[in-house]
């Protein structure tokens, strides 16, 4: 034998390597979600502690992944390195994070080429290598048992036990970029930046409480992202209700978030999250208290809108239901079976609503009417089954426009208002929850009401000189008396008549 076979145990021999690496690489991770799956594979070997380390070195550059967990023996590695390891339908303890037995190297594949495991267990350590281009080249899946001085200088084990992942020729990461290519070194620290904001949000229930788990990204703790607020006390957490699936328990509980008026300038960018408000909102699926989905309707038929931002509902579910929310491989991706689809919907109309509420309760500038202690600029109302929104006559600063005595400033500090209160909130609300359309200008009035207006605006414009023709051409130029070209018309003609007879 060749020492090449000496230092590997065999797989499979395939005679066109190539088809089964790519579909070991198909799997569309980023790179944020594949370290998030070597984190789970350390929680699920009761890791209190996890380092990852991203170094830049071009074509050379390397990730690595290390925990303080159990460790596995030199069988259990070999094990954990072949693909399919694990059935779905397995039964496995309460707190596994994994499935397919596929996560270490999908994953792993899907961003590099070569992929060495070290670990260790009761002062014993064993390495194992995958690299897929010796694996081409000799048309053989060679788990390799030895590497190279370089590869064992990455791989230290922190105490008498745990595991060490490294990936090097992170080829769908970097490709062939030089170690001096600053673009290529941008992309790289950005997607370090991602990296630990997904390791915050995905395991912010591991990272926080007393026992916690410590993530350390380059050195430097990884912080939770909590996207339900908690703390907050503004927060709004409505009643926790328990929805049976198989027998088994599904927990849901919506939080309403609080208004931006009741924020500070960082808790708003922090409950913004990586996405914004608008994309966070959403249901958030949790496997054994691992985040899955961050902020979806689930296709539930409702749509992320602006006044519904407020809404988070956290949903916990057992490993026992993977098949069932049509989990994939990736931990990416979830749907509620059919049974349970309407209690979710029910469940996120409610929280939707109570939403609304909040958001328009705190939008100042906006009411669908004046209410006692607060006079709004803007109101709403319907009128046979059109929304028609009016300035507030009752409002001191549009009193203060109609009143006789108005100066030029008074008028100019009232139009400036009117432009700032613009009810874009108020609009966007109507619409979704009543489906009315909203009226158009000048709709539903009389036909003398839009004379009468037409009239005395063309007196207004005649006192500055301007000629019956000139005034006309300017009105139908004009929104909205651009609509009604015979009523200007009409009108123009009754006003030049006018102007004959004084003669």
């Amino acid at each position: 034998m060749t020492d090449d076979h000496e230092n590997a145990d065999f797989d499979i021999a395939s005679p066109k390597p190539e088809a089964l690496i790519e579909s070991l690489r198909a799997f569309g991770y980023s790179t944020p979600a594949a370290i998030a799956d070597l984190v789970d594979n350390s929680l699920s070997a009761g890791a209190r502690n996890v380092w990852i380390d991203c170094h830049w070195a071009g074509s050379l550059s390397w990730f690595r992944v290390r925990d303080d967990g159990s460790g596995m023996t030199e069988a259990e590695l070999k094990e954990a390195m072949r693909a399919g390891s694990q059935s779905p339908r397995e039964v496995r303890a309460a707190t596994d994070l994994g499935r397919f037995g596929l996560g270490l190297k999908t994953a792993s594949f899907s961003q590099c080429r070569r992929l060495t495991v070290a670990s260790r267990k009761a002062k014993v350590s064993s390495i194992r290598q995958w690299d897929l281009d010796v694996v081409v080249r000799s048309s053989e899946w060679r788990l390799l048992k030895a590497v190279s001085h370089e590869t064992a200088d990455l791989l230290e084990i922190p105490g008498d036990a745990g595991t060490a992942v490294v990936w090097q020729n992170a080829d769908r990461v970097v490709g062939d970029a030089s170690v001096d290519d600053p673009r290529a070194r941008d992309r790289f620290l950005r997607i370090e930046e991602d990296i630990e904001r997904h390791l915050g949000s995905t395991f912010h229930r591991f990272l926080s409480g007393p026992g916690s788990l410590s993530i350390y990204m380059n050195g430097n703790q990884v912080r939770p992202w909590d996207p339900f607020m908690t703390t907050h006390p503004a927060t709004q957490p409505m009643p926790e209700e328990t929805l049976w699936f198989q027998d088994q328990a599904i927990t849901v509980k919506p939080f309403i978030l609080p208004h931006h008026s009741k924020l500070s300038t960082e808790e708003q960018r922090l409950g913004a999250g990586s996405a914004g408000w608008n994309a966070q909102q959403g249901f958030y699926i949790y496997r054994n208290r691992r985040l899955i989905v961050a902020g979806s309707w689930l296709g539930l038929g409702l749509q992320k809108e602006e006044h519904a931002k407020l809404a988070r509902i956290r949903v916990d579910l057992p490993n026992t239901l993977d098949e069932s929310w049509q989990l994939d491989v990736r931990k990416a991706s979830a749907r509620p079976p059919g049974p349970i689809r309407d209690d979710f919907r029910r469940i996120a109309r409610a929280s939707r609503e109570r939403a609304v509420e909040v958001y328009r309760f705190r939008g100042k500038a906006i009411a669908r009417s004046s209410t006692a202690g607060t006079s709004f600029v803007w109101n709403s109302e319907d009128v046979r089954g059109k929304i028609h929104y009016r300035l507030n006559r009752a409002h001191p600063a549009v009193a203060a426009l109609l009143g006789s005595e108005a100066t030029p400033v008074i008028r100019a500090a009232a139009l400036r208002l009117v432009e700032e209160t613009v009810p874009v909130p108020l609009i966007g609300i109507d619409h979704s929850e009543s489906g009315l359309r909203q009226a158009g200008p000048l709709e539903g009035c009389s036909i003398a009401e839009i004379g009468a207006l037409i009239d005395t605006v063309r007196a207004s414009l005649a006192g500055s000189g301007l000629s019956s023709r000139r005034i006309t051409q300017m009105l139908l130029s004009t929104e909205p008396f651009d609509k009604y070209p015979e009523l200007v018309a009409a009108v123009g003609t009754e006003s030049s008549d006018s102007d004959q007879a004084g003669k």
